[in-house]
């Protein structure tokens, strides 16, 4: 097979193994450092995993096996946590000994980010479609290798995730439209939501207010106008209320954005 590869797509494939390398053996650093055991038992999955997945590719090129790549299969379906919650600072270490859980996560992270570039970038230069299919696959397995320990470094409140304001996030969301001038249906808001339920207070307020003043101007006739004129003002001062006493600005002004402290 080797001579049937072209000169950049050896080279792309020669960068991969090399970084594949670089990558076990930064883990291979890392494990003494590791106190917590679910971190630890991570890190030893995805170790064996790797050289696994680094074998296939190297059986593969030397035709002395399939070369089969696996798919890497990680917890599905975890909901994120969103928000800041007293971050620590963070700042290099002086020694090896201050190394914790939190360095060697990231670590791990930054490998696996860096490893499925380097990787999908040599798939998209190889030629052969049995060697470029492997490759790829090896690419989106740190891409899942790399969710897997950000869930876990958010779990533990080592990754925040800062947010906008709802307003902001909605705007940019629904910057874009539909091709071919397709309509889409305009998302409520919890915004929206309050100001229809506003209007509504409102208009039943002023439809009370005028059936009110209607029923006096027909059944009061012995009502006088200064009376007429003194009852008139109550009713438009409830009707420019928008609603009851009991609906304080805070209940029609909160909005539904998702905040939950980051503990672990």
């Amino acid at each position: 097979m080797a001579a049937n590869l072209g000169a950049h797509e050896v080279m792309e494939i020669h960068e991969t193994l090399t970084f594949t390398i670089d990558g076990i053996n930064h883990f291979q650093l890392y494990r003494p450092y590791v106190r917590d055991q679910h971190l630890l038992q991570m890190l030893d999955h995805q170790l064996q995993f790797m050289t696994n997945e680094y074998n296939g590719l190297v059986q593969l090129l030397q035709q002395q096996g399939t070369g089969q790549q696996t798919a890497y299969r990680s917890v599905k379906n975890v909901q994120p946590k969103y928000g800041l919650d007293n971050p620590p600072n963070l700042s290099p270490n002086m020694s090896p000994d201050q190394l914790d859980d939190r360095d060697v996560a990231s670590g791990m992270l930054s490998c696996h980010k860096a490893s499925a570039a380097v990787k999908m970038k040599g798939a998209l230069e190889c030629a052969d479609p049995q060697i470029r299919r492997a490759i790829q696959q090896s690419a989106v397995n740190c891409a899942e290798q790399a969710y897997e320990v950000w869930q876990y470094m958010n779990r533990q409140g080592f990754y925040q995730v800062p947010t906008m304001k709802e307003m902001t996030t909605n705007t940019l969301m629904h910057h874009y439209e539909m091709a071919g001038g397709v309509q889409q249906q305009q998302p409520v808001t919890g915004s929206t939501q309050q100001n229809a339920a506003g209007m509504g207070v409102q208009h039943t307020a002023q439809g009370a207010g005028a059936g009110a003043a209607a029923g006096m101007q027909q059944h009061g006739g012995g009502m006088s106008q200064q009376q007429s004129a003194v009852a008139a003002p109550g009713l438009q001062q409830n009707a420019s209320g928008g609603g009851s006493q009991n609906d304080s600005p805070s209940e029609l002004n909160q909005t539904a954005g998702y905040t939950s402290p980051l503990t672990q």
